[in-house]
């Protein structure tokens, strides 16, 4: 029986032959890799590179292209995995491996928690939902909605009554959005407020959010206007992706249409300190208006 070091000698042994074998002809460069750097791997402790770690803009598979040139400034204005290629009727083997590289990725960011060390730091009021799980979150939306009974209680006491913005930080589908872009978007968010003479009280923090969570704070402060960060849904592009939902006045079981939407805030997409400059804007409008989703008028 095979012992597991001789395993992953193995497995070491065909990954380096499989990465480095078409950088030893001069078709290399064509096959995918701009020459041997971009395909060389090491092994250090039984582990290899971190093959998400690179750019999908970047990397070209195609050989023999006509116009390389032309395809890979193709390939800027998309994050679609373009220039990917095949043996025989399947995938090659790297293509294949960045594509469950990225799932897995995805999967981890779902089933991950944003960390105590990063609530604390960032003085969030921290409260949950009725979910008792991550699976239970995952099975049970309407749970996601609704604050625990401890929660509820905590959040009239501690969060600002009647305040003009309430801002609230919820995990969601992605704890890796939160901890990546919630640095950057609340502090352009305050400072945008600020420039406007609008005060928020303190940030809430929910554990296992849905975006109808909300609603629920919004009812117990009786704020102007709710405004909800919360990890997006990942995808094999990113699992970075946050979004901002701001109503007026919610309530539990309003129409969606009340919602307006800022998405696909990541460092691949909109960045997060622009996106809270915009949100401090809209925040502004949207208490000038007194509405908020379809009705409002931008």
């Amino acid at each position: 029986m095979l012992q597991e070091n001789d395993v992953r000698q193995m497995v070491e042994k065909v990954l380096a032959e499989m990465l480095h074998s078409q950088s030893a002809s001069q078709a290399a460069p064509s096959a995918g890799c701009d020459g041997a750097s971009d395909c060389a791997t090491t092994f250090e402790d039984g582990y290899i590179d971190d093959i998400t770690a690179q750019d999908l803009k970047e990397l070209f598979y195609v050989p023999n292209p006509v116009d390389r040139d032309g395809y890979m400034q193709m390939k800027q204005f998309t994050p679609a995995r373009l220039g990917v290629w095949r043996a025989g009727p399947r995938y090659n083997t790297i293509t294949s491996l960045r594509f469950r590289a990225d799932h897995a990725t995805a999967q981890d960011s779902v089933f991950s928690d944003v960390s105590e060390e990063f609530i604390k730091a960032n003085q969030f009021v921290e409260g949950v939902t009725s979910c008792a799980d991550k699976d239970e979150y995952i099975t049970r939306p309407d749970f996601g909605r609704t604050l625990s009974a401890e929660t509820a209680e905590h959040f009239k006491k501690v969060l600002k009554i009647g305040a003009k913005v309430q801002i609230m930080v919820g995990d969601g589908l992605s704890s890796a959005a939160i901890e990546a872009n919630i640095p950057d978007v609340i502090p352009a968010i305050m400072q945008g407020l600020h420039q406007h003479g609008i005060e928020t009280g303190p940030i809430a923090f929910v554990k296992y959010c849905r975006v109808g969570a909300m609603d629920q704070v919004g009812e117990l402060t009786g704020a102007d206007v709710v405004c909800c960060l919360i990890g997006e849904r990942p995808g094999l592009v990113t699992a970075e992706s946050m979004s901002a939902y701001i109503a007026y006045k919610p309530t539990v079981n309003m129409p969606e249409a009340r919602r307006t939407v800022v998405s696909n805030i990541h460092k691949g997409g909109t960045p997060p300190a622009e996106a809270g400059a915009h949100i401090a804007d809209l925040l502004k409008t949207i208490l000038d208006k007194k509405v908020s989703g379809i009705d409002l008028k931008l």
